[in-house]
């Protein structure tokens, strides 16, 4: 399905997006039409794997091929049993065989196990959260239609988009910031918790559009990254569960962003968390919008924010537009796309089997284009000039009548049968919302008005502490209001 022509983004009143961590395109959707030739149903080609793909051994050794992963093991929903690098250094690593990009930037793909190779070797020294026997080569396997049956059966009864990038070629909050605002204001690592720069929401707030940001059990990690998202009302943030009752009582917000649970023991899909948590996720937010009234007006984009050192076999695209005068830290420019991440859209109005992609010589799908597309619905001005050249989905909505099938009907959700060697380990996203929660300026007995971090050791703890001091924090801002 091409791109072109005019959008019939009319038709949708409401669009969601549920963003989960750290996978490439090949690791959760490279075998999806593998038996068939890769041709979807629809007749459309698609850029999977043939399963010749390999890359060089460690230290010289054989090429290793992928391969399928294999269903009902203990180890199947903890690939690729650690976690790989991700950061800038990583990922060019990954691509370019060196921790620095050649000029021109020509990626061979082809480091994927000597990268993870070397993370394996600190971590295992470092943490006690790999899987026991995990090796380089196992960076190589690739999930299957079998180990992913709801992600898989949602791509083929949809829309998969097989050439949608990250924004920048590095780790989470970056590419999650491009998402909220177009821009990582030049920051290439995780280093940087907090943004300044606009967000979608804050356009939408005065175009007065509703929008709605929602946590799994918690308050969204979303709001402590953006200032202007720290100060909006209380009232459009949520958990879950308000998400479900919306889209079961017809009151959905025209925006809504949805979050996993970041613990190592939640639902993100970060490796080496247990993935079939993810499924049932997936799973759970399709069901409240197919259930609601509000189904055939509706627009569910599940994507990943980046590759998070996972194999994938595309070389990523250059001549991204930069989208400020920022100076990028490590000397990047952020003319280059990250690799390939998984990347559905989901509506009645979508034909099944499609494989969205857009014109030859057009600029790549990337997060930005899930904000250029709220934009061209909404009349919202582009952020930056990123959003500005990135291309919408709307072309994607090619019925005029809504289906009524049901591609999931059937489809038995997975569960692991393994023991999740990071399970209440703290995760670094955790690490990072405490640690932007300890700023919040609520009274504290001992420190004045802001907050020393206490001793934190497990993931319980840090969820405790987040909820404790997100609850006081509330209390004061309305206690300051009455």
């Amino acid at each position: 399905m091409s791109a072109t022509g005019a959008s019939p983004l009319s038709a949708i009143n409401h669009i969601v997006v549920l963003m989960l961590e750290n996978r490439s395109f090949d690791h959760m959707l490279g075998f999806l039409y593998t038996s068939a030739g890769n041709v979807s149903p629809a007749g459309q080609a698609y850029e999977g794997l043939t399963g010749k793909e390999s890359n060089p051994g460690v230290s010289g050794s054989a090429p290793v091929t992928v391969y399928k992963i294999q269903g009902g093991t203990t180890s199947t929903y903890f690939m690729p049993g650690a976690d790989p690098g991700e950061g800038y250094s990583a990922t060019n690593s990954q691509l370019f065989g060196s921790t620095t990009a050649p000029t021109p930037p020509v990626a061979t793909n082809n480091g994927f196990i000597s990268d993870f190779s070397y993370t394996l070797g600190w971590e295992s020294k470092e943490k006690d959260s790999v899987l026991p026997g995990t090796v380089a080569n196992d960076i190589m396997g690739m999930h299957t239609t079998e180990t992913l049956p709801v992600l898989s059966a949602l791509a083929q009864g949809f829309a998969v988009c097989d050439y949608w990038y990250g924004s920048a070629p590095t780790e989470t909050l970056p590419n999650r910031a491009f998402l909220h605002s177009a821009t990582s204001q030049g920051h290439m690592d995780d280093k940087t918790k907090t943004f300044t720069s606009p967000t979608i929401f804050a356009s939408l707030t005065k175009q007065n559009v509703s929008w709605m940001i929602c946590g799994y059990d918690a308050d969204p990690l979303t709001r402590m990254t953006f200032t202007d998202l720290t100060s909006a009302p209380d009232a459009n943030f949520g958990e879950f569960a308000a998400f479900q009752a919306a889209a079961a009582n017809g009151t959905l917000a025209s925006y809504t962003f949805l979050e996993p649970s970041w613990g190592s023991k939640g639902n993100s899909q970060h490796p080496n968390y247990d993935v079939s948590l993810g499924e049932q996720l997936i799973h759970d937010t399709y069901y409240a919008l197919r259930n609601g009234p509000l189904w055939n007006q509706t627009l569910l984009i599940v994507l990943y924010d980046e590759h998070g050192g996972c194999y994938d076999h595309v070389a990523p695209p250059s001549g991204a537009v930069p989208p400020d005068n920022s100076a990028g830290e490590y000397g990047f420019d952020f003319t280059r796309f990250g690799p390939r991440v998984p990347a559905l859209l989901i509506s009645p109005l979508i034909r099944a089997g499609t494989v969205f992609r857009v014109p030859a010589g057009s600029m790549p799908l990337d997060h930005t284009s899930v904000l250029k597309t709220i934009e061209l619905r909404w009349n919202v001005p582009s952020l930056t000039a990123r959003d500005a050249a990135a291309p919408d989905v709307g072309a994607v909505l090619s019925l005029s009548t809504p289906r009524t099938d049901d591609p999931l009907a059937g489809v038995v959700v997975p569960t692991s049968t393994g023991t999740n060697p990071s399970a209440n380990k703290p995760s670094h996203l955790q690490e990072v919302y405490a640690d932007l929660v300890s700023r919040l300026p609520v009274p504290d007995a001992v420190n004045g008005t802001y907050h020393s971090l206490p001793k934190l050791v497990t993931g319980d703890d840090y969820d405790r502490y987040i909820r404790d001091r997100l609850t006081a924090w509330k209390a004061s801002r309305h206690d300051s209001k009455s």
